[in-house]
């Protein structure tokens, strides 16, 4: 990159996305972007995780339509009048002039839901717990690939209960979930917070999400799950038959892993200043072997390469030789820039002496190891990989957290990037007076499980706190 990440965070996305490969973004409208192979092998690994977490919890794929019919988003008030000034509406087909508006999917409560009216019936019908994985489109007005866009990538799960217990079970299971991918398996750390009331999801009785925090101080939400009572039930007339007669509305969940921001997650909290570190699990190409060779050389050389080629790959890795014509020292920058986990050099003293050249892309250290060894080091470097990067970004994340109990230690945390945790007061009124007048700072939430009770003085306004709060500039 021509410019490093710690000095100017959003010009080095930029880089990173283009030179990778990861998308370009000269389609010719604003917020959609032609994602390009690297990426989406990339977002299908991504895909792939959370979809294996969600069937093997229970949930079952659909496919709902793309188009919601204007009279399914009016059903729930709340809902209708958060996501209407988003919406992209379909109004012609065919140079006719539709009867009714069509929303383009800007989220699928309202496609599910009216479908759920039909499928559940009784208790047996109970639980039902679907997702979806699609494009979802929002009338956004500043956008950025894989942070902000107006078509954006995702997983929605809906579930539908008979109790109110279930649907607090349910939540927790959406976020064992979101830890058991994001944070085991990708290596990126997050906060799950319960919103303030103001700034929960539109229709629900409460919102819980997972945010991380990017480079710039910024966090970034990534995840999402609502609890979403009975209110959608009670507007599309979804009720069940209880095992003694009487009926009751169902009670509702609905959960969101954001594939395309996990994405930016992923980019940007691993990567360096030679462009992107991958996890060996989500890497196009895990193993990257470069033939190095003068001459007559060359056969010997190769020969031993494919010899490697054929080892690695029945081993069950993602493995691929790189016979491009292009100079070693060229192949070694381009696989660092996409993010290879591991190269494989090999030339003649590798072929003389029987061993080969490991290049591990975390920590861009070289090691010599016999051929004998070869899969047992790279069985061994796909667990230590992901370690640390694991221990790197926890560090990284628990350094930009600090605690303020004034306002003038506010102000200077949001000032040097940071993310607050703080005493506040709960009141809707204070939280936009410290966004007005500290960069735009918002209250993301409380601790999941943190009771209400005497926190001291609000940081912001002196008054009582009620709660301890974490609060940060967003995306």
């Amino acid at each position: 990159m021509s410019v490093r990440k710690e000095e100017d965070f959003s010009e080095w996305f930029t880089q990173v996305i283009t030179k990778a490969d990861l998308v370009d973004v000269r389609y010719g409208v604003q917020g959609f972007v032609v994602h390009r192979p690297w990426a989406m092998k990339i977002i299908r690994q991504i895909y792939r995780m959370f979809e294996e977490e969600l069937e093997r919890t229970g949930h079952e794929p659909v496919l709902f339509p793309l188009v919601i019919p204007e009279e399914y988003l009016e059903k729930e008030k709340e809902h209708v009048e958060g996501f209407k000034p988003e919406v992209f509406w379909v109004t012609e087909a065919g140079g006719e002039r539709l009867e009714r508006r069509l929303a383009l999917r800007p989220t699928s409560e309202t496609a599910f839901y009216s479908m759920y009216a039909l499928w559940i019936q009784s208790w047996r019908d109970l639980p039902l717990k679907l997702y979806q994985s699609v494009a979802v489109y929002r009338y956004e007005k500043a956008t950025r690939p894989f942070i902000r866009g107006r078509e954006f990538l995702w997983i929605e799960a809906h579930c539908a209960f008979a109790t109110k217990e279930e649907v607090l079970r349910q939540i927790r299971e959406d976020m064992e979930n979101t830890r058991r991918v994001v944070w085991e398996r990708l290596g990126i750390p997050f906060l799950f917070l319960r919103r303030p009331q103001w700034d929960k999801f539109a229709g629900a009785e409460d919102t819980y999400a997972a945010d991380t925090i990017m480079p710039d101080g910024r966090v970034l939400q990534i995840s999402s799950t609502h609890d979403l009572g009975q209110r959608f039930a009670k507007a599309f007339g979804i009720t069940y038959m209880r095992e003694d007669g009487s009926r009751d509305y169902v009670w509702q969940t609905c959960y969101g892993p954001g594939i395309w921001r996990i994405m930016a997650a992923l980019i940007a909290i691993h990567g360096d200043d030679k462009g992107l570190v991958l996890p060996f699990e989500v890497a196009p190409i895990q193993v990257v072997i470069i033939p190095i060779y003068y001459g007559e050389e060359r056969e010997a050389v190769l020969g031993k390469c494919r010899r490697v080629e054929e080892g690695v790959r029945g081993a069950g890795y993602r493995v691929l030789l790189d016979l491009r014509d292009r100079t070693p020292g060229w192949k070694f920058n381009d696989w660092e820039l996409r993010g290879v986990p591991v190269r494989i050099e090999i030339g003649r003293r590798e072929v003389e002496e029987g061993f080969v050249t490991l290049f591990r892309r975390d920590l861009r250290t070289r090691v010599r190891v016999r051929d004998s060894e070869l899969l047992a080091a790279l069985r061994q470097l796909e667990v230590d990989i992901l370690e640390t990067l694991k221990k790197r970004a926890k560090e990284y994340f628990e350094s930009r957290i600090v605690e303020a109990r004034s306002r003038e230690e506010v102000v200077r945390a949001v000032r040097e990037g940071k993310v607050v945790r703080m005493p506040f007061c709960g009141r809707e009124e204070c939280a936009e007076d410290m966004r007005a007048n500290a960069e735009g700072l918002r209250v993301r939430g409380t601790e999941v499980d943190a009771a209400e009770g005497d926190c001291g003085s609000c940081a912001w306004c002196g008054a009582p706190a009620r709660f301890m709060v974490y609060a940060a500039r967003a995306y």
